[in-house]
């Protein structure tokens, strides 16, 4: 044990980084400005951050609007540093110069890449005007600027024009405040590269999970079901911590969307605590099976209290059980293997990459360690290799007991053979059904589950292939993007429900409209549409957009109070021009739609050319 607990140390000491201490150093006269144009400013941009905390007997605490803070407010530069504070009753104001020192109107974003703060504001000042953002997790997922797991906000800059931005921020748990400031391309480059990885990571989950289950209702082993459960339990940990269960799975529920944290923790201790009792084969009346016994009874315990008591309570005191199961289960792994037990060889090894993991990712969430994006990817390779290790173990169990009915009577060794070689037509027969299955899902994916239409994995996939193709035969491809005008009073006055059949109504304005076979209608937004006319020039496009609005407007639609209501729509229409990016033409008819809107709405705009060098 003492070589073990050595590993470990090293380990430790390996993946830990310093410890995040915010700087303390000297009172800056006034904040830096961000060159926003600037992308080694952008990347740099915690050295242009400042901050104040303010506990609950400071002057800053009880205001809700900048200008209620004192004039003389002492703020403290981040001088790089990430801003992540442990369990706190303060308030954090941040604050940031932004300057757009180019010609051109141009815009960003500012991104507060954790999921989990209670309450966050944001302001904009600038030009004798402020724009404000209320937000945070306790609060609907509506309320955000950005449909995203994250806290984004849209910062637009004429040329020449500098804003200050300003954020309140406040959280019950510990306050992790990773800035970024990024281009629409960074944002939407970033965004695509953690679906991915997310994808593949819960993706990868699910069917481990879905196939124990499988195994468990093939063969009738307890602990395949045990590891299915865990597996599923520890998705939904990782999905709410991460924030996509906020943004998926109740979205109206602020208050649930906190609780599921501590609550999905508890269901995976216990969890764990099935599985590894069933797997290790902990024997009767020993003292191993009294102490899983017994937090598994804590586990249920404190599943009640989380409905109970408040979330930092809850969420400190689940951790510490998780890490306790954690710690257990290692222990008697240990024990089991020093008894000779081969399987729990690999058990072991599981468990603690698993140890070391979970350990650094609970000080990233609790305000010890910068970073969380980076421990939230070192969790997730730690649960990798802890769910191929923990699967391997199991095989390697199998193999064992297989060895040992190998070694019984010759008609029991047949009958069991026989039985082998059943098990394995039907995991076949499994497999297969799973490869079905997932093919159904891929194709499920590329369409929008309200509309019908194609989604924006569609769009990524299909417009590079004819922008190529474009370019290749010199045939004309147009691109319009569509978004419905004052949408958002649609969904104040009658609700999303009425809302969700306006979209169904446009997605069916679009197909009615769209009717060549290669022509392809999208829904990339929640409003939002994108138009993709391969072999259609822009003034083709026009004539489309123009008949889908003209239809649209005059079609009324009944709301649910009988009212009539018309809907408009407006576009901007953008063609390929040679050398141009899928990028540089998504921006022109992104341009084009936005002077439709500022010019009056329901109506179609068409890009202006430009010369691509």
């Amino acid at each position: 044990m003492t070589s073990v607990l050595r590993l470990i140390a090293i380990l430790s000491l390996l993946l830990v980084p310093p410890l995040a201490l915010p700087d303390e150093g000297s009172v800056p006269s006034g904040c830096p400005t961000l060159e926003a144009t600037d992308p080694a400013a952008r990347a740099s941009l915690m050295q242009y951050v400042c901050y104040y905390s303010a506990p609950p007997d400071a002057p800053g605490h009880m205001a809700t609007d900048p200008e209620q803070l004192p004039e003389d407010l002492e703020w403290m530069p981040a001088n790089g540093r990430d801003l992540v504070f442990s369990h706190t009753k303060s308030v954090y104001w941040v604050h940031l110069h932004v300057r757009n020192s180019g010609t051109e109107r141009a815009g960003w974003y500012l991104k507060v890449n954790y999921p989990l703060l209670d309450e966050v504001t944001f302001w904009q000042t600038g030009d004798d005007t402020t724009e404000t953002l209320v937000t945070g997790d306790q609060r609907p997922f509506a309320s955000r600027a950005v449909d995203y797991r994250y806290f984004m906000l849209p910062v637009t800059l004429d040329g020449g024009e500098t804003r200050s931005l300003t954020i309140r921020i406040h959280s019950n748990g510990a306050l992790n405040v990773p800035l970024s400031f990024e281009t629409a391309a960074e944002v939407i480059a970033r965004s695509n590269h953690l679906t991915l990885t997310h994808g593949l990571f819960y993706g990868a989950l699910l069917v481990f999970a879905v196939f124990n289950l499988l195994l468990f209702f093939s063969s009738g082993t307890g602990y395949y079901f045990y590891n299915a459960f865990y597996l599923a339990a520890l998705g939904l940990f990782l999905f709410a911590m991460g924030g996509f269960a906020n943004q998926y799975f109740w979205p109206d529920n602020a208050s649930f969307a906190n609780t599921s944290i501590p609550l999905s923790l508890s269901l995976c201790a216990l969890a764990m605590i099935l599985f590894g009792r069933s797997f290790l084969e902990v024997g009767n009346g020993t003292i191993s099976e009294t102490v899983l016994k017994g937090q598994a009874w804590f586990c249920i315990g404190f599943l009640a209290l989380t409905l109970i008591l408040p979330y930092n309570k809850t969420i400190l005191l689940n951790t510490v059980l998780a890490m306790t199961v954690i710690s257990s289960l290692f222990i008697i792994a240990a024990v089991r293997w020093k008894q000779g037990y081969q399987p729990a060889t690999w058990y072991l090894l599981a468990w603690l990459i698993m140890l070391v993991g979970g350990l650094i990712y609970a000080l990233a969430a609790f305000g010890y360690l910068t970073d969380f994006l980076a421990r939230e990817a070192l969790m997730q390779s730690a649960v990798g290799g802890q769910v191929i290790l923990l699967n391997y173990a199991m095989v390697q169990r199998w193999r064992l007991l297989n060895q040992k009915l190998l070694d019984v009577e010759h008609s029991a060794r047949t009958e069991l053979e026989f039985k082998v070689h059943e098990r394995t037509a039907q995991l076949r027969n499994t497999m297969r059904e799973l490869e079905k299955a997932n093919r159904k899902l891929s194709t499920m994916s590329l369409n929008d589950a309200l509309t019908g239409l194609h989604n924006r994995r569609h769009l990524n996939n299909i417009f590079p292939e004819l922008c190529a193709e474009a370019r290749r035969t010199s045939q004309p491809l147009t691109l319009a993007l569509v978004d419905a005008d004052h949408f958002k009073n649609i969904n104040d006055t009658w609700g999303h429900g009425f809302g969700d059949t306006c979209l169904q109504f446009i997605a069916e304005m679009l197909n009615r409209h769209v009717k060549r076979p290669r022509d392809v209608a999208i829904r990339f937004g929640g409003e939002e549409f994108a138009l993709l006319l391969p072999g259609t020039d822009a003034a083709g496009a026009l004539n489309v957009c123009a008949a889908l609005l003209e239809d649209l407007a005059n079609t009324p639609l009944l709301s649910p109070d009988g009212t009539e209501v018309r809907m408009t729509l407006s576009a901007g229409i953008a063609s390929l021009n040679p050398g141009e990016t899928q990028n540089q033409l998504f921006e022109r008819a992104d341009e084009a739609l936005y002077r439709a809107k500022s010019e009056g709405r329901n109506r179609a705009q068409l890009s202006e050319a430009i010369e691509v060098e």
